[in-house]
């Protein structure tokens, strides 16, 4: 069983004893911050299949900071090295806007030295995981800051 089925399963689980309508109507919102196009579509294709997210994407900093400024989203999953404005000043400005603050941020980057793992942190992401990101230490840790 995968990770991935084993949220479903949680899910489920809550549907069948009443605890699930909530869950059900009101899926988890992830926003994807990045600019590769595969990254996008290779998570899009992963989370098509599993009810309890929806998944939104921006394609650079700038345009992130302004989708999760209007959705609101439950979680954010951002790269770092991108174009117009990088993950790092993106987070910087949601961690420092209060409908924002709030939202769990997880950066992805290729590079995983300690300076830079070290400004990630002081952005204010709330974790980081260096790409590629296996499918299974994903779905652990979007587990763990949506608490399900």
């Amino acid at each position: 069983m995968t990770i991935w089925e084993e949220v479903e399963m949680t899910g489920n689980h809550l549907k069948e004893h009443g605890a699930g309508a909530e869950l059900k109507a009101h899926p988890k919102k992830i926003l994807l911050v990045d600019d590769s196009s595969t990254s996008r579509m290779a998570a899009r294709m992963l989370f098509a299949h599993h009810e309890s997210y929806v998944l939104t994407s921006a394609c650079d900093g700038k345009e992130g900071v302004e989708k999760a400024i209007a959705e609101l989203p439950d979680l954010i999953l951002m790269d770092i090295e991108m174009p117009r404005m990088n993950g790092i000043e993106a987070c910087r400005l949601l961690k420092q806007n209060a409908a924002t603050k709030n939202i769990p941020i997880v950066l992805l980057t290729m590079r995983g030295e300690d300076p830079f793992v070290q400004q990630a942190y002081a952005s204010g992401c709330s974790d980081f995981l260096v790409k590629p990101v296996n499918e299974q230490k994903l779905a652990a840790v979007i587990k763990a800051h949506l608490g399900q």
